[in-house]
């Protein structure tokens, strides 16, 4: 963090956390904006308190001018008081011009890195890239076949996500693939032990992917007295496509609709689970389910009606959403792992927004199937996670410590799993799913 110092001592300076093992952390509490924040409003009360100073400078300066017509009498009650008074006002203006001095050190020290990020963005943008990152994608493709996050993050950078784009191109050639409105089916309600840390709640999501296609999970466990809820999402599945919302449609939802039918539909589970309104919630995504994740974060109805806490994402491209300020958010990222780079920048740096990403090599073995790419396995962000968890950053411990306030300790928790399926047509509305299943004969809980 940085450090205010006396005259003489030094420039003031701001440090990016350092790497912590194979972790590179970027944002919270040790983040770089955060200590700019800080000291921005250090400089704001070294302002104020040298404003007050000046007031007093003038007061003492009264004082000694009222004292000057007895500067005749005995030494020790005219000439002393005087001087006393006078030696007061010059120690007054001593301090105060060395907190204005101070306050200048902040408020440049802002300026020059302010001046570096649009530097470091414009040199970027017009494609002049950092040799070593350059050389490390390259050597990060030889090892896995696949482009790593940093060369797919370079490739999008001044042009806006690639996947835009790619939805754009889908909604025009496969119509079936436009957003639709989506049936929200109860399966089943199940007692679990909750592990509460990071890497266990990614554990939940490999077990609602096992259950098949198109599955969301509510998990209800109270913390104090308090009923929380935790939604977990899945990443991209390719069974039942057409019907699964988180196939490939799901990208174009996610990106291109703002996961708006996910979210009516997360919120018709949190309703049929229990959670009533205004009820602490968490939510977990994988891949394209930290997409859907970090859209609750930004939707202003859904935060209207969950008081949603926290939101953790593994593998997922979420720079270009910007969750509600009192949403804590820990993004999972690994270095060979193009997915993260498909929005074609970093995520924020902020308080409430810490990013973690691994940085250890990969390499694709002969014959071993990892889909689209080693850096982009679940079990691998597992690992990531418990890093997390062990780690003695103060953003990642912040972070799991907020975590830790909405969730509690864990344990005996009840999971209730939904499957979600996309409407026949276009027009068909939630309500017209909603009265289908009821005359199907699915009724209450």
């Amino acid at each position: 963090m940085a450090e205010v110092v006396p005259s003489g001592s030094g420039p003031i300076r701001v440090f990016s956390p350092p790497d912590d093992g194979i972790l590179t952390i970027r944002g919270g509490v040790g983040g770089i904006s955060f200590q700019l924040e800080e000291l921005a409003a250090g400089a704001k009360k070294l302002d104020d308190l040298a404003g007050a100073l000046s007031e007093l400078e003038v007061e003492v300066r009264r004082i000694w001018e009222d004292l000057v017509p007895f500067q005749n009498l005995p030494r020790w009650s005219g000439t002393v008081a005087l001087g006393s008074v006078g030696e007061s006002g010059r120690s007054v203006r001593a301090v105060r011009t060395e907190l204005q001095r101070i306050s200048g050190q902040v408020r440049a020290c802002t300026q020059e890195y302010e001046v570096a990020e649009a530097f470091a963005a414009t040199i970027r943008t017009v494609g002049i890239w950092d040799l070593g990152t350059e050389l490390e994608s390259h050597a990060d493709f030889w090892r896995t076949g696949v482009l790593s996050r940093q060369a797919l993050e370079d490739m999008t950078t001044g042009v806006g996500p690639a996947t835009p784009i790619l939805t754009a191109l889908v909604e025009g050639a496969f119509p079936g693939m436009r957003p639709r409105p989506l049936e929200v089916r109860r399966e089943e309600r199940i007692p679990i032990d909750l592990d509460p840390s990071p890497a266990g709640l990614l554990a939940r999501i490999q077990l609602i992917d096992e259950r098949g296609g198109g599955f969301v999970e509510v998990i209800e466990i109270e913390n104090g007295g308090q009923k929380v809820y935790v939604v977990v999402i899945p990443g991209t599945q390719l069974d039942g496509v057409g019907e699964n919302p988180f196939g490939l449609n799901g990208i174009v939802e996610g990106v291109g609709n703002a996961s708006a039918n996910v979210n009516a539909a997360i919120r018709e589970a949190l309703k049929e689970a229990g959670a009533e309104r205004g009820a602490p919630v968490v939510g977990v995504g994988y891949s394209q389910g930290g997409i859907h994740a970090m859209n609750l974060a930004a939707n202003e109805d859904f935060l209207d009606e969950y008081n949603l806490k926290y939101v953790l994402t593994a593998g997922s491209p979420v720079a270009g959403i910007t969750p509600g300020s009192d949403v804590s958010t820990l993004h999972l990222e690994h270095r060979a792992d193009w997915v993260p780079g498909t929005d074609g920048a970093a995520n924020r740096d902020t308080r409430n927004q810490v990013t973690a990403t691994m940085t250890n090599d990969l390499y694709l073995q002969t014959g071993e199937r990892v889909g689209i790419g080693p850096g982009h396995q679940l079990a691998g962000y597992q690992d990531g996670a418990r890093l997390v968890s062990a780690s003695n950053d103060p953003s990642l411990v912040a972070s799991t410590a907020a975590l830790g306030a909405v969730i509690g300790a864990g344990g005996a928790a009840t999971a209730t799993r939904f499957s979600l399926t996309r409407a026949t047509t276009p027009g068909q509305s939630l309500h017209t799913a909603d009265t289908r299943r009821q005359e199907r004969g699915y009724g209450g809980r």
